[in-house]
């Protein structure tokens, strides 16, 4: 009753005003969000079940940092390992193929272990993959900490066919759509064998210019058509699973796929700088690719010998191929984990030398040389941080006052949460908007910015629905005259949202919102 009447009032107070449907439109909306605000408040005070149960549905735009192979619940390699005849290595908890058409000593078919759940000793092994193959039931003991779980996961449940990659892109875009978000960039390494090889063949130049010459000239570019097919085949797979093109295509049609182009950064310079050429090549070419991202431990031995060295790899290749987006994971490393000095600079180089529009983690940015003058850099230049608390927690051992997401949001630095390898860690994107709001008091305000962050910091084609970057209030002018998030628009907005992808994508969001907001 009172928000009727306050709804009436406000309709008899602008209904004489110019633009008064749009007044009214407004002034519902604010309404609607001041009763959404009011429920998340109930449902904080009730405690994570019930905030969780809010927040499920709540929309979150899109999740930045997912690395797709990361992202597969282990139950599903499991069962991928049944359908490709592998055998099971019931010591290291790893997949192998058959030798002989057999399992040997000490393997069990997985597919027979699936075929035999019924038997004690194949559950206790099903739970043991699964134990392995991700960080459930992992207690830290001497010598064996998160950082080492968490790594170690990826050559346990390695050995399975490419060919079910289109399954995980299905099985991550069901879990996103099931929880309102419409988005995602997928962290991908698509087979890079030739490239590799040709970098050791050739060898290490520090003449840059030279090398991408010398690689181009040796058919480097020849792994960009199965690179190609290889993401076309995924798509195809995961549209075929979820009957996009039919007229009962499942909730996971409507999330928005792309692809980062990954590279480990792990190995010598040659190989590193020959598959980043490539990256780029691709992602110049391979419309489904909107950026590049270095991966692997930061703290490796090589990933902090040739730090700067692989900055200054991607500033050249940034000054070739500009249009080429760049997220990079810097500053995913604690106190202890590396020398005090290790700490010191990766953040600021990743901006200045890398050329990187967002940052992955970002946790030691309080460690870094002249921190505020860094938060105020990234702060100017809106550099968006990707932000992924039970992937800190997990592997830095980073949470709570710990961790810098106060300092970043105090700066006004932009910020965006987002999952890293959720079926490692065994959660999905809800669960870290929960954790949020937990662990830093944060109000449905700060997390519908941070949703609407996140689509502003895509790295989709085209203009923002924004006027200013970062600035969540009035759109650009073809759009102004509309309600935010209306289905009817006039020509010129819709002319503007038609030729910008990302402004249509942000629109979409604030359509979501307003429905979302409407419920209460």
């Amino acid at each position: 009753m009172r928000i009727l009447a306050l709804t009436l009032l406000l309709s008899v107070t602008v209904s004489s005003l110019p633009g008064a449907v749009h007044a009214e439109s407004r002034a519902a909306a604010d309404l609607h969000a001041m009763g959404t605000e009011r429920a998340f408040e109930a449902a904080r005070k009730q405690g994570p079940l019930a905030l969780h149960a809010f927040l499920v549905g709540m929309p979150k735009g899109a999740d930045l940092h997912v690395h797709l192979s990361g992202a597969v619940y282990a139950e599903s390699w499991i069962r991928a390992a049944g359908e490709d005849g592998l055998c099971i290595d019931e010591t290291k908890l790893s997949f192998m193929k058959p030798t002989a058409s057999a399992c040997g000593a000490g393997e069990i078919s997985a597919t027979t272990m699936l075929a035999n759940m019924q038997q004690r000793a194949n559950q206790k092994l099903y739970d043991k993959l699964i134990d392995a193959f991700s960080m459930r039931s992992f207690v830290p003991y001497a010598g064996w900490n998160g950082h080492d779980q968490f790594f170690s996961t990826f050559a346990h449940f390695s050995g399975t066919a490419p060919s079910h990659a289109g399954e995980w892109v299905d099985e991550v875009v069901s879990r996103a759509a099931a929880q309102n978000e419409q988005y995602l960039e997928l962290m991908e390494t698509p087979p890079f064998a030739h490239a590799a090889a040709l970098g050791y063949k050739i060898g290490w130049d520090a003449d840059l210019p030279a090398l991408r010459m010398r690689l181009m000239d040796a058919g480097l570019d020849e792994e960009i058509a199965p690179t190609r097919e290889y993401i076309e085949q995924m798509l195809k797979t995961r549209s075929q699973r979820e009957h996009c093109d039919t007229s009962h295509p499942a909730p996971g049609c409507k999330v928005e796929v792309r692809f980062l182009y990954q590279i480990p950064r792990g190995y010598p310079p040659q190989q590193v700088f020959a598959h980043t050429l490539l990256g780029f090549e691709a992602i110049s070419k391979i419309p489904e690719f909107v950026g590049i991202n270095f991966v692997m431990p930061e703290d490796g031995y090589i990933s902090m010998r040739d730090y700067t060295l692989q900055m200054k790899m991607l500033a050249y290749l940034h000054s070739v191929y500009p249009g080429v987006h760049i997220s990079l994971h810097a500053g995913e490393l604690a106190p202890g984990m590396v020398p005090p000095d290790g700490l010191r600079f990766h953040i600021r180089q990743a901006v200045e030398l890398g050329h990187a529009e967002r940052i992955g983690h970002g946790v030691d940015v309080m460690y870094e040389d002249d921190p505020q003058a860094l938060l105020k850099e990234l702060a100017a230049k809106h550099v968006m941080i990707e932000i992924n608390l039970t992937s800190n927690d997990g592997i830095l051992g980073i949470e709570g006052k710990n961790h810098p997401l106060p300092e970043y949001r105090r700066a006004g630095v932009p910020v965006a949460l987002s999952t890293d390898d959720e079926g490692v860690s065994r959660i999905d994107l809800t669960h870290e908007y929960v954790r949020a709001t937990e662990e830093f008091s944060l109000s449905y305000g700060d997390l519908k910015q941070m949703s609407r962050t996140s689509m502003e910091h895509t790295f989709l084609p085209g203009k923002s629905l924004w006027a200013k970057p970062d600035v969540f209030g009035a759109v650009v002018a073809a759009c102004a005259r509309e309600p935010l998030g209306a289905e009817k628009l006039n020509k010129e907005c819709t002319n503007f949202l038609d030729s910008n992808p990302k402004a249509a994508a942000q629109w979409e969001l604030e359509e979501q919102i307003r429905l979302f907001e409407a419920k209460w």
